[in-house]
This record gives C-alpha cells, sequence and structure tokens, in this order.
C-alpha cells in the first residue's frame, strides 16, 4: 500500500509540476544534488575527494515534446562539458524517454547519438537507463543501434523482470548496472515478493561477475553487498571488474566506507527541476528506502508517511495561494 502511494505521487502531474515550481521544499535536497549544473558539479567534487566516482543524472523523464526533448539534449551536452572542463570523476546516466522515446523513435535516437558521441570525444561512459516495461525493448533497441558505432554505452538490467537473465546474458559484453527495479509492474512479467526479487537478484549479480564484461551492483541492502564481497573473494574477482553504486543521499556512512575499504564506488548523482517524480520513486521502490531518507528528510517528530502526504498537501496549498493572489 505503501508503495501504491508513492507510485501515485510520482505520477501526478499537478504536484510534479508543482514541485518544479516552488523547488525543493519538501526535503528532497538531502536526495537530489540541486537545480542546476554548478550545484551537480560541486556535489562530484565533494564525493570524488572521498575516492568516490559518480554518474550523473539531469531529471526529467516522460517527454511528449519535441522542444523539450531537444532541451535536455542540450542540457546534457553541458553537462559533459562540465565534467570535461572541471574534470571530475563523472560520467551520464540519461532517460531516453526525457529524449524523445515516447515521441519518434529516431528522434530520440538521434538524440542519444549526439550526447554518446561527445562522451565518447571525452573518453566518458553513457548509461541509457531502463524505465517502465513498456520501454524495455525500445530503450534496448537504442542500445544495440549505439553499440554499432560507440563502445562507450552500455545499460541497466531490472531484476524484477522473470527475463532478467535472459537480458542479461545477451548484453553480457556491455557494462551493465544491475537494480531490483523501481516501477510498478504486473505479475505477469515481474515479481512481486521481495524475496524472489532478492534471490534473481543476487543470481544475475553472480552470473555477471563471471561471465560480463562490467558489473554495476546499485543497491543499498547491506546484505547483498556482504554476499558480493564475500562472492568476489571466494572467486578472486577483482575489483576493476565491478563497482558498488548508490543513491545521492543514502547510507552516506556505508558509501565511504566501501570506497575506504578500496572497492569502486559510484553515487548516483540526479539532479535539476524535475525531481519530483525521482523523489516519490525513490520512496516507493523499497520501504527501506523510507527509513534511510526519513531522518534527513524530514524532522525526527514527523512520521515519515505523513511527512510526504504533507509536503505533498503544501505544494498543493501553495499552488492554490497564488491562483488566489491572481485572481
Amino acid at each position: 500500500m505503501l508503495k501504491d502511494l508513492f507510485m501515485g505521487l510520482s505520477q501526478n502531474q499537478f504536484l510534479n509540476s508543482a514541485a518544479k515550481k516552488y523547488g525543493l521544499k519538501m526535503g528532497a535536497q538531502s536526495v537530489v544534488a540541486g537545480t542546476n549544473i554548478e550545484e551537480a558539479i560541486k556535489s562530484i567534487k565533494e564525493l570524488n575527494a572521498h575516492g568516490i566516482s559518480c554518474t550523473v543524472d539531469n531529471l526529467g523523464e516522460f517527454v511528449f515534446q519535441k522542444e523539450e526533448a531537444t532541451a535536455a539534449k542540450e542540457q546534457i551536452l553541458k553537462v559533459i562539458e562540465a565534467i570535461h572542463e572541471n574534470q571530475v570523476d563523472a560520467h551520464i546516466s540519461l532517460k531516453p524517454t526525457q529524449l524523445g522515446l515516447d515521441i519518434d523513435y529516431t528522434f530520440c535516437l538521434e538524440n542519444v547519438r549526439e550526447i554518446v558521441d561527445l562522451a565518447n570525444q571525452y573518453n566518458m561512459f553513457v548509461n541509457i537507463d531502463m524505465e517502465d516495461f513498456k520501454h524495455l525493448q525500445p530503450t534496448f533497441d537504442l542500445l544495440d543501434d549505439l553499440s554499432v558505432e560507440y563502445d562507450n554505452v552500455g545499460t541497466v538490467i531490472q531484476a524484477y523482470f522473470h527475463k532478467a537473465l535472459e537480458y542479461l546474458e545477451k548484453y553480457q559484453d556491455f557494462r551493465v548496472r544491475l537494480v531490483k527495479g523501481a516501477y510498478k509492474e504486473p505479475e505477469e512479467i515481474a515479481y512481486q515478493d521481495k524475496k524472489d526479487i532478492d534471490a534473481n537478484y543476487i543470481k544475475l549479480i553472480e552470473w555477471h561477475l563471471l561471465n560480463g564484461k562490467f558489473t554495476s551492483i546499485a543497491t543499498h541492502d547491506h546484505r547483498i553487498i556482504n554476499h558480493v564481497k564475500a562472492f568476489v573473494k571466494k572467486h578472486n574477482i577483482p575489483n576493476d571488474k565491478f563497482e558498488f553504486q548508490m543513491l545521492y543521499g543514502f547510507r552516506k556512512e556505508m558509501q565511504l566506507k566501501l570506497a575506504s575499504e578500496g572497492f569502486n564506488f559510484c553515487t548516483y548523482v540526479p539532479f535539476g527541476n524535475d525531481w519530483y517524480g525521482y523523489f516519490m520513486r525513490r520512496l516507493a521502490e523499497r520501504p527501506q528506502n523510507v527509513n534511510l531518507v526519513a531522518k534527513q528528510v524530514f524532522n525526527k517528530k514527523t512520521n515519515t508517511v505523513l511527512g510526504v502526504a504533507a509536503g505533498a498537501f503544501l505544494l498543493g496549498r501553495l499552488t492554490k495561494s497564488q491562483k488566489k493572489k491572481r485572481k
């Protein structure tokens, strides 16, 4: 029920619009690295100082106007230039729907190609993020088309899909980020029970560590992280074959600890005005995420669920207040 609540909030266009207008008023500043490139670069430099690399996401998705998609592409190109100019340790993560996948496939492909091409000139990796199931195959198609020309591109495999291992086997020669999955999918195509998802996730991690090119293990679950530590030690898998990843603002102490232990570590750094859907989905993704951000996002006396609801209510009130003033 909690997951459904947050997923519903993430897809609420009214609240998304209000969030863009009023900024980070719901406490999301602790898990979103600012609203502009300068703030994102500052956050990246701070993480780099602790031996942590970054993958940067210019927040935004489900775009249906070419003008918006083109603007998003131009912004990502600026991010790439900023990463290069500031010589920070970072690469790009992007969502195809932000770049026009729901408008026209060829249009989206050209936008992504331009991004990948510039990144390639700077020897920078580009990760094509996975979204909901409807966009799964078109995203694989993008990867297939781009990999004919470029080798600096990879993607994400979501463990909650029944066919996840099949997808992973097909793309074993790519740098792959493994995640549990963040969207609400039907039981016909995706596992619903946490135990089943976790079991499949571990299965995918082990398979790709043994057979794949490079594995990004994106989880905040310390039990899975400890399992991976034991597995790589047992099978003599070198550190340069994998990295751990976590989201910006989550489990900061563990991020620093893993980096200090000599593991490759990468933080997923989202920034921009279109933060609301991302923030709500992170809370919906797993109940543990609510606990992870509760102390950072809400004050100690505020119940987490009520805090999020109050935040949504606040945005609604702010918008209504502005409408009254205009009347």
